[in-house]
């Protein structure tokens, strides 16, 4: 028999993989974390998964290899998983699990944080306003990102998000304010992290990013707490510290990798494509740590990147992702293969909260109006696109030839950016004047007379009308 008046207990039941069973014990609560002393005194750390009267189920972050089944130790701490939080952890490179990789010591923490975070009160909270600029003209023109969003980005195997998240990191921008970067990096092999921690370097921001990696070859266990801690130190800097936080989580197809990994292991009943039917509300507890407080300063925004099996954006992890979240860029593969970078789809990517924040006194008067037409336009291009595979550009009229114009001149003037090309605002709406003032004005049905006169670039060439 157990000794219930001690919160240790030898031996354990039963163990798959990462996970062990243990019956005859004191009622224990979920999440809270547990130690794991092995024969030879060296303590490894779990959480409860799920619990019940008398019995746990317990993940081991570092694995169950080596551990004996009936000589281990088993503590419950009564308490759940923490995170020291400090301003120092900018600059700094840590595990998935919050040890430093950079070879420093530990900062010294102001406090330490429950990694799950506490819920918002959605009374308390503050709807997102004020832009933050990435540098990216695809994204401020025209999927503008807020403080306080959740914006994901949709990619595939083989595109260039990893290129595309450093360089927002180097270039993201906060107009008068305390901002910084919490990077997340799930599952990545090891040239890329490495990768990632030179380029911030290099660029001299590594003093304002915070990186959190969770290697290829780390448990899966990790992968599920790397996003966690990494959204408990935003939490502290934007809410104790009133900094505007921009959280950078890659790749969240490896998180649902391994939460699929953990269900199977558990015996779950698989749900759609064998992800566990929790799926969406456990995405939902991290997307839904972003946003803004009343009477608070700072802001957490989030920018997940996925990659799409199969580039299948109807998959759970995207199906679902585009519910929980406002809106998505999407990286399309055949501009890719064209060499057009970065391949920022036009029309199915969106942001919602964008109409809220752009416009007079908040971007520029003529953003709204500007952004509605080009995409318009480029959607009427891939019209005008289909229709010549048809039946072949030289039965075209010859303002549909104005409009393929305009859409190669928007792929590869206006979406095509160097990897260290960092672009304003309003030179990315400057932009958008040269290239839309290729069409007539007469096409220019979405922007006002007073905008056109003002920017619309007036050109010799004859204006063709429609046949």
């Amino acid at each position: 028999m157990r000794d219930y008046s001690l919160r240790e207990y030898l031996g354990m039941d039963e163990v798959v993989g990462p996970i062990f069973f243990i019956r005859n014990i004191h009622n224990v609560g979920y999440n809270e974390l547990v130690e794991i002393v092995d024969e030879e005194g060296k303590a490894r750390m779990g959480i409860t998964l799920e619990v019940g009267k008398g019995f746990a189920v317990v993940q081991v972050l570092g694995g169950t290899s080596g551990i004996s089944l009936k000589n281990c130790k088993v503590r419950f701490r009564e308490e759940p998983l923490m995170i020291g939080a400090c301003e120092e952890v900018l600059g700094r490179v840590f595990d998935g699990l919050g040890n430093p990789l950079d070879g420093m010591p530990k900062p010294v923490y102001e406090e330490l944080i429950d990694v799950n975070g506490m819920a918002i009160n959605p009374t308390s909270r503050d709807y997102p306003k004020n832009i933050i600029e990435t540098g990216l003209s695809a994204i401020d023109v025209m999927n503008t990102l807020v403080r306080g969003q959740k914006l994901p980005i949709f990619s595939g195997s083989g595109l260039p998000h990893d290129l595309i998240a450093t360089q927002i990191c180097r270039q993201a921008r906060v107009k008068n304010e305390s901002f910084c970067v919490i990077f997340a990096a799930m599952g990545v092999k090891y040239d890329t992290a490495r990768f990632f921690i030179k380029s911030f370097e290099e660029s001299g921001v590594l003093e304002r990013v915070a990186i959190f990696l969770s290697l290829a070859d780390s448990p899966s266990i990790e992968r599920l707490q790397t996003p966690r801690l990494a959204l408990a130190c935003a939490e502290f800097l934007a809410f104790k510290k009133n900094m505007h936080v921009l959280v950078i989580m890659t790749d969240m197809s490896n998180y649902c990798e391994a939460l699929r990994e953990l269900s199977t292991v558990r015996g779950e009943i698989p749900a759609r494509k064998g992800y566990p039917g929790y799926l969406y509300s456990d995405l939902a507890s991290l997307y839904e740590r972003a946003g803004m407080i009343k009477g608070i300063n700072g802001s957490i925004t989030q920018l997940p990147i996925l990659t799409m099996p199969n580039d299948d954006i109807t998959h759970p992890i995207p199906d679902l992702t585009g519910y929980i979240t406002e809106g998505q860029i999407v990286l399309e593969r055949e501009m890719y293969a064209r060499g057009i970078y970065p391949p920022i789809a036009g029309l199915p990517s969106l942001s919602r909260l964008m109409k809220d924040n752009i416009g007079e006194g908040l971007t520029r008067s003529d953003h709204p109006a500007l952004a509605s037409q080009l995409f318009a336009c480029y959607a009427h291009v891939k019209d005008i696109r289909a229709l010549a595979s048809i039946i072949g550009e030289e039965e075209l009229t010859p303002l549909d030839h104005l409009y393929l114009k305009f859409g190669d001149e928007f792929e590869k003037k206006f979406l095509s950016q160097g990897y260290h090309e960092r672009r304003t605002l309003e030179e990315g709406l400057d932009l958008g004047w040269e290239i839309i003032s290729l069409l007539p004005e007469s096409e220019l049905v979405r922007i006002k007379d007073q905008e056109l006169k003002k920017y619309y670039k007036k050109r010799n060439e004859s204006k063709p009308g429609r046949d």
